[in-house]
């Protein structure tokens, strides 16, 4: 086997562990809390809740721990019952014990079924929030207006908590030096001399 033709193994074999990780990250694997992310807002009515962090952390999804703060963060939400695509539901997150609000989204009702909450500057100081989420009975529609009551739920979490970058964040920027490596090396008939020769000193 030639240096080329090794170069092209590792290459291709960093790349299907970064895959393999990618996908492994996204389907509810240890070392990621999103299978706890629920909100129970009536007896098997459920809202799914995923947490991001992408400019610190761009291959992680977070639930009940945030890792950084003063960065930007975005919280999603997704409707598991259709009935809740007509009804009117606000969104509050709190800085805790203190219950000093950070951000705030009027009742709306939001007919895709998935909400999306930026905060551009994240949370503002390591610590305890809470996420409020509340329906509000849609006084225009008579169903609502008369049986439907204000229902609040709420979910903790902790930011700040010092976490590293994660194996999933260090793959991929492993992945993306190695690529430009790789690249360099089939392009730079200099550089292509530089690694032969390193790597032959290494096997001799």
């Amino acid at each position: 086997m030639n240096i080329a033709q090794l170069i092209r193994k590792v290459f291709l074999g960093l790349l299907s562990l970064f895959f393999s990780a990618s996908l492994w990250a996204h389907g509810g694997a240890a070392g990621t809390d999103t299978d706890q992310c629920k909100f129970e807002l009536q007896p098997t009515h459920w809202i799914h809740y995923t947490a991001y962090q992408p400019n610190a952390y761009p291959a992680e999804e977070f639930c009940g721990n945030l890792p950084g703060t003063n960065t930007m963060t975005q919280l999603v939400f997704d409707y598991q019952d259709m009935k809740y695509r007509n009804m009117l539901v606000e969104f509050e997150v709190t800085k805790e014990p203190e219950g000093k609000r950070i951000f705030f989204l009027p009742s709306a009702k939001h007919k895709k079924g998935s909400v999306n909450l930026e905060l551009p500057n994240g949370v503002p100081e390591p610590g305890q929030y809470l996420i409020h989420i509340t329906l509000v009975p849609d006084q225009a529609d008579p169903e609502q207006r008369t049986t439907g009551q204000r229902l609040d739920v709420h979910m903790g979490f902790k930011a700040g908590s010092g976490q590293p970058v994660s194996k999933n964040s260090l793959l991929l920027y492993a992945f993306f030096a190695f690529a430009g490596l790789y690249v360099l090396y089939l392009s730079h008939a200099g550089f292509k001399r530089i690694v032969d020769g390193a790597i032959g000193k290494i096997k001799s």
